[in-house]
C-alpha cells in the first residue's frame, strides 16, 4: 500500500492499526513513522533469517488488496452502467455489432482501464517493496525542475544510493510528447547528480510505441543512464535488490488458479 495516497484520516486509522501513535502528528510525519515501523519489522525479519519469507508475504498481501480493490471498482462501475445511455448502440449495430456484443465491449473496455491501472500500481509497488527491503535508505522522493517552471519537480520512484530509478510495468505511449518530456526529467535528475534507470518489465507489442521505447533507450544511453526492459528488468531488479519478484508474483498467480479450481 502506498501510504502518500492514503488521505490523513485513512491514514491516521492505518496507522492505528499497527499500533502506531498518530496523535499531534501530521501526515508527513505519520509516512515517516509508517516506514520506521516497516523498517523495524524488516530488520527483525533479516535477524530471524526469514526475511525473504516476510517479503513474499507482504507482495501476497498487497496482490490481495488490490485485488479486492479492483473487484469493487468493477463492479460499481458495471452496475454504474445499466443506468448509461445506449443510444450509441445504433451505430453499432450498423457497423455488424448486435447489442448485446456492444454491451460486453462497453463492459470490457471499462474492465480493461482498471485493469491495466491497478496491473501497473501493483507491480511498481511490489517492485518497490523488493527494493525498501535491500535498502532502508531508499524511495520516492523528487527533484526540483532545473529546466523549467512546469512540473516544478520530477518524482523519482526509488532512489537507490546514485540510482534514480523509474519503474515501470509497461509502457505503451505513442505521443511522440512522451520523448520530449522524458528527455527533460532524465536531463534534470543528471544535473542532480543522480544516474537515470528506467526498468520496465513488459515491452509493448504495437509499432509506434515500440519505436518510443527505441528513442528512450537511445535517450538513456546519451547520459551515461541504464534502461532494461523485459527480461533484463527482472533480472536487474534480482541483482539489485536480491529478491526475485518474479518468482513470487508465479507463486502467487498459481496459488490464485488453484483457489479456483477447488471454487
Amino acid at each position: 500500500m502506498k501510504v502518500e495516497r492514503l488521505k490523513k484520516d485513512e491514514l491516521d486509522k492505518y496507522c492505528k492499526k499497527l499500533g502506531i501513535e498518530t496523535k499531534g502528528l501530521k501526515k508527513a510525519e505519520l509516512i515517516s513513522a509508517v516506514y520506521m515501523f516497516q523498517r523495524a519489522e524488516i530488520d527483525t525479519a533479516i535477524a530471524a533469517g526469514t526475511c525473504s519469507e516476510l517479503l513474499a508475504l507482504k507482495i501476497s498481501k498487497l496482490a490481495d488488496d488490490y485485488t479486492k480493490n479492483l473487484k469493487t471498482k468493477v463492479l460499481a462501475r458495471k452496475k454504474e452502467m445499466q443506468q448509461d445511455d445506449n443510444s450509441h448502440y445504433l451505430v453499432y449495430r450498423v457497423l455488424g455489432i448486435s447489442g448485446d456484443e456492444g454491451k460486453l465491449i462497453d463492459e470490457y473496455q471499462n474492465t480493461g482501464r482498471f485493469l491495466y491501472k491497478y496491473a501497473g500500481s501493483f507491480l511498481e509497488e511490489a517492485a518497490s517493496l523488493c527494493l525498501f527491503f535491500s535498502n532502508s535508505q531508499g524511495g520516492k522522493t523528487t527533484v526540483e525542475n532545473t529546466q523549467g517552471q512546469r512540473p516544478k519537480t520530477f518524482e523519482i520512484d526509488f532512489l537507490n544510493g546514485n540510482d534514480a530509478i523509474e519503474l515501470k510495468w509497461r509502457d505503451a505511449t505513442t505521443d511522440g510528447d512522451h520523448i520530449t518530456k522524458e528527455h527533460t526529467r532524465v536531463k534534470v535528475i543528471k544535473e542532480h547528480g543522480y544516474t537515470p534507470v528506467r526498468v520496465m518489465f513488459y515491452y509493448p507489442q504495437r509499432e509506434q510505441a515500440i519505436k518510443i521505447q527505441e528513442t528512450l533507450k537511445t535517450l538513456y544511453s546519451g547520459v551515461d543512464g541504464q534502461y532494461y526492459a523485459e527480461d533484463d528488468a527482472w533480472e536487474y531488479l534480482y541483482q539489485v535488490s536480491g529478491y526475485n519478484l518474479k518468482s513470487i508474483l508465479i507463486d502467487i498467480a498459481e496459488r490464485r488458479n488453484n483457489e479456483s479450481a477447488n471454487d
